[in-house]
């Protein structure tokens, strides 16, 4: 089992961290929800990322907006998390009540930004792998991961005038495609935004902001047990990851067998969200229990964002694979895809070994 990042379990680490430290971290938060919501409304109230600045008000309004979001979304994630990992503290309709909707909020918000930065990511990988921009210099030397988990050297080497054949149509058929679902994500978040849902979400965090409901035995019971138990779900989940292949570099068979038929996620993907996930509401735990105290853990760091790296992978490789299933594309287009995908897939395992490495250094315990 990983260390205890924070001394959660240390009982003369200091004084104890009750229940009335986690109402006060979700009133902050939820302060936090409400001044983010207030500039968003000031400033026009989209969701954009700039690409209508001109008639919203203007590149730095735009800017403003999307700030504003991440914030509501970053709230939204803070209070639905904690409400979860302390809800044997919490009055149990009032929290289930309001969770899920938290939940919802930052997932639909989060959906325009996330099909904006995937097809950033595909058509600055097809540029590389077709040699349509300058690639860096790697070091010479076997083909494997460097030292941030990345590869030094992709693993095989693609057939450059079939896939620079290709490669512009593939970055075209993704443009369309990823920029249709970015501009349906923007329009649903619009209306998320505006409708009676999102405003009964809202009308119950400024509630929040003034008054949690806790049970009567929390405002004295000790928080530490509860965060320990999150930790202990995290090492549970990484204890049972597929790691063995996560301890070498990816093998470029997967070039050879090309895309698999299944439109499903790959399936050893889900196992390691789930870690993200779980990661996620143990950094949220060690702030409610040690407040603005909390000292920064370079390693645990270094494990999410290696994770969040997975995810940006994983999403993108499918993202290629659904391209490649589009009728009647030409075999050029396909086969950029197929190598786009592969790439992709290259890096999920290079973000495993990365997090790997991290974790494994949490374990050992450095000075």
């Amino acid at each position: 089992m990983a260390q205890r990042h924070h001394d959660l379990t240390d009982r003369a680490a200091g004084p104890v961290t009750t229940g009335d430290a986690l109402a006060g971290y979700l009133r902050g938060q939820a302060t936090e929800f409400l001044r983010a919501l207030r500039l968003h409304r000031e400033t026009g109230g989209a969701v954009s990322n700039g690409s209508s600045s001109a008639s919203t008000g203007g590149a730095a309004s735009a800017e403003v907006r999307v700030d504003a979001v991440r914030a509501l979304r970053r709230s939204a994630r803070r209070i639905s998390g904690s409400l979860h990992t302390f809800r044997p503290l919490l009055e149990p309709e009032w929290a289930e009540g309001i969770r899920p909707e938290l939940a919802w909020l930052s997932g639909t918000l989060a959906l325009e930004q996330a099909y904006g930065a995937r097809l950033e990511r595909l058509l600055l990988a097809l540029n590389r792998l077709s040699g349509s921009a300058p690639v860096p210099s790697q070091p010479a030397g076997p083909a494997g991961p460097t030292a941030d988990g990345r590869a030094a050297a992709h693993p095989a080497t693609p057939d450059r005038g079939n896939l620079t054949v290709g490669a512009a149509k593939a970055g075209a058929l993704l443009d369309r495609q990823l920029t249709l679902a970015r501009t349906r994500a923007h329009s649903t978040a619009l209306q998320a935004l505006g409708s009676s849902r999102f405003h009964a979400v809202a009308d119950k965090v400024a509630v929040l902001a003034s008054e949690v409901l806790l049970t009567s035995a929390a405002p004295a019971t000790d928080l530490r047990p509860l965060a320990t138990a999150a930790e202990e779900r995290l090492a549970d989940a990484v204890t049972a990851l597929p790691l063995v292949t996560a301890g070498s570099p990816y093998n470029a068979e997967a070039l050879i067998h090309g895309l698999s038929p299944d439109p499903a996620p790959h399936p050893q993907d889900a196992p390691w969200h789930q870690v993200r996930l779980l990661l996620r509401l143990h950094r949220y735990a060690c702030e409610v229990v040690h407040g603005r105290s909390a000292p920064l853990d370079v390693r645990l760091l270094a494990a999410g964002e290696a994770l969040d790296r997975h995810r940006d992978a994983s999403e993108a490789s499918s993202a290629a694979a659904q391209a490649a299933r589009t009728p009647r594309i030409a075999p050029a287009t396909a086969y950029a895809l197929g190598v786009l995908h592969a790439d992709q897939r290259h890096e999920v395992e290079a973000a495993r070994y990365a997090f790997q490495r991290a974790w494994q250094k949490q374990t050992i315990g450095a000075p």
